[in-house]
């Protein structure tokens, strides 16, 4: 509620965690229907989700991946169903979002925006606000200043819903011991490992095996279809630095907006809050009133214990436990009745009288003021030469955009004309497969189907300019083109039968291992090389071998040792041997169930965010069409 978000580092934390939602947002087999012919992918409420938003979405998410593995980045990973659904459900919990946003008239100012932006740590420089870095950033992005500013406009709004249900759920102490003595729980375990590559030598493939599979799967053993391509990009982004802005012309604009180069006011205020619905009977809103009044009698009476009160009786979960503190504020930051009471007293420590809102009731105290500040010229040159260069890079945008369209389509042998118009430079791209995302601005559909197209690759003409994104143009011709393939069977027939002899000796050595592991658990000897003691926690169990941990702390600890085993993904086969039971002293201490508290209250937010969404899927109605989704899957 009100500006909780920025005075409440968990919920911030909760925030931007939720805001980067990883995939499998949540399952929607439950709204599944049919929407005919239409090529929306889904329709939210009474709003659609259309293809080519789907696909900017798909790219943003690609290119994160991508940033985050490295050279492990594997496109094929995007080409999966799951993983397209997954996105298609990022947009849906979005779109619901912004619906309730909407219906609730949640808003965030400029001043709020603006004040955001120069908090980011990364556009910071030597613990100062940097407009190189800021540029840098949208440059990387390919958006505009204002573009970005409102798409995080559109965060912020939904962080004020995300906060207020982030701080909805309570988690007991009892139930933080019990959870942190579970987590530190430690097992001692020996391993003992079936590799594979012992097994080989059993193995007798079938003299055809490697032909037959190579013909079952031909489609494995061709090399795509591939192309180099250069083109050029024409955006307002781009055009930036050939745009001049002289000292003249900035301090003019500042002489004209003057205005827009002050610091509004701030004012600091705490609050005690009883809420009160809307619609609610008179007799609840009676004694929701009595109560705020009775609360306010006692803070006039002994200002000093106000933080007392608030905690006790306060219904606002953003600022309950810091006393009421609301922090700083501009008066458009905050409901109109409540800042109209701020912002109309007179002096630190005055308390309004009795304040409603939407909310409910409000008792209020002012805990400080900053006055407004007007910016300097040299303080705001900066931000005012951008915003011009934003401003003529636009209209020279605009003047240029028909005739460059013209000029790739007129001129189709070469790029050159269309290069000296618009004065920007050529690109080249790296290789590029067919059916495969691309980096950046080459991965839009249409422009990738008219890269690979006949006409650009046998006739070697430009593609049209295509409009990869709002004000964002791009044409493309190929360089260099590599045909599709099909690689003999000479040459894989070896790389065949070794890995099909390596899949029959995991089997074998999967056999092996459950056989010795049901003597071992009966009491029977086995003769195996047990490795040295390892501790192992339940934190470890995550990533591929999740299950064989979670087999570890499941066997019965009544007698040791025990034994659990499983196939690990390498293929070899795993027997563990549970020695002894015993506990982390961490986990209890302070430290320690601060962490816990900590884990649980993230869970607990993010269960309470995805009854949310339920609720508002429910509310809006959202209908899906996997055949159009499909389809696109297909292009």
């Amino acid at each position: 509620m009100f500006d909780s978000v920025r005075n409440n580092k968990r919920v911030v934390q909760i925030i931007l965690l939720l805001l980067i939602l990883p995939f499998a947002f949540f399952g929607v087999e439950s709204y599944m229907q049919s929407m005919g012919r239409s090529t929306d992918l889904a329709r939210v409420g009474d709003t659609t989700i259309g293809p080519q938003e789907f696909s900017n979405a798909l790219r943003e998410q690609q290119d994160v991946i991508r940033a985050r593995l490295g050279k492990d980045y594997d496109p094929a990973m995007f080409d999966k169903p799951e993983i397209r659904r997954a996105v298609l459900d990022q947009l849906i919990a979005r779109r619901l979002q912004q619906l309730q946003a909407k219906r609730d008239h949640l808003s965030v100012s400029d001043a709020q925006v603006g004040q955001f932006v120069r908090s980011m740590p990364q556009l910071q420089q030597d613990g100062q606000f940097s407009m190189e870095r800021y540029e840098q950033l949208l440059q990387a992005r390919g958006m505009s200043s204002v573009g970005f500013e409102q798409r995080l406009r559109g965060d912020l709004v939904l962080s004020q819903q995300i906060a207020a249900v982030a701080n909805s759920g309570f988690i007991p102490q009892p139930l933080v011991v019990r959870w942190a003595e579970l987590q530190g729980e430690l097992r001692e375990v020996s391993e003992t490992l079936l590799d594979p590559q012992s097994y080989t030598a059993k193995v007798n493939l079938a003299q055809d095996a490697a032909k037959k599979f190579y013909d079952d799967n031909r489609k494995m053993f061709a090399t795509p279809e591939q192309v180099k391509v250069e083109y050029l990009l024409l955006s307002p982004e781009a055009l930036l630095g050939s745009v001049q802005v002289t000292d003249a012309q900035a301090q003019d604009f500042y002489k004209q907006n003057q205005g827009r180069y002050a610091t509004p006011e701030l004012r600091s205020a705490s609050h005690i809050l009883i809420a009160l619905s809307k619609g609610a009977a008179p007799d609840a809103r009676k004694a929701a009133k009595e109560k705020a009044e009775s609360l306010l009698k006692q803070v006039r009476a002994d200002p000093k214990r106000f933080a007392k009160l608030a905690r006790e009786n306060s219904d606002d979960p953003g600022s309950k436990q810091s006393g009421g503190d609301l922090g700083s504020f501009e008066s458009g930051a905050m409901v109109k009745p409540f800042a109209d009471a701020v912002f109309g007293l007179a002096k630190v420590g005055d308390i309004a009288d009795l304040v409603e809102s939407d909310f409910g009731f409000h008792v209020i105290m002012l805990t400080g003021i900053t006055p407004s500040k007007d910016k300097k010229f040299e303080e705001a040159r900066a931000e005012i030469v951008e915003q011009l260069k934003q401003a003529a890079a636009a209209k020279r945008f605009a003047e240029l955009a028909e005739s460059f369209k013209n000029t790739v389509y007129e001129q189709a042998d070469s790029l050159a004309p269309a290069e000296q118009l618009t004065k920007l430079k050529l690109q080249k791209s790296d290789w590029m497969e067919k059916g495969k995302p691309a980096p950046g601005v080459l991965g839009n559909d249409k422009l990738l189907a008219a890269v690979f197209s006949d006409d650009t690759i046998k006739n070697k003409r430009n593609t049209e300019a295509i409009e990869v994104a709002p004000k964002t143009l791009v044409a493309a011709r190929v360089i260099e083109h590599k045909a599709a393939a099909e690689i003999p069977f000479d040459q894989v027939s070896a790389r065949i039968e070794q890995q099909l002899k390596l899949e029959e000796a995991r089997k074998l050595a999967r056999q092996d291992g459950e056989a010795k592991l049901a003597e071992l658990q009966k009491g029977d000897k086995v003769d195996l090389k047990w490795g040295a003691p390892n501790k192992v926690s339940r934190a470890a169990a995550q990533g591929p071998v999740a299950d064989l941990v979670t087999a570890v702390f499941r066997a019965p600890a009544d007698k040791l040792p025990t034994y659990v085993g499983g196939a690990l993904p390498n293929g070899a086969y795993g027997i563990y041997k549970v020695l002894n039971v015993a506990r982390d002293p961490e986990a209890s201490s302070a430290a320690g169930l601060g962490a816990a508290r900590a884990k649980l209250e993230r869970a607990s937010a993010e269960d309470e965010f995805l009854r949310y969404l339920a609720v508002l899927r429910q509310r809006f109605g959202v209908k899906v069409n996997q055949a159009a989704l499909d389809a696109l899957a297909e292009k």
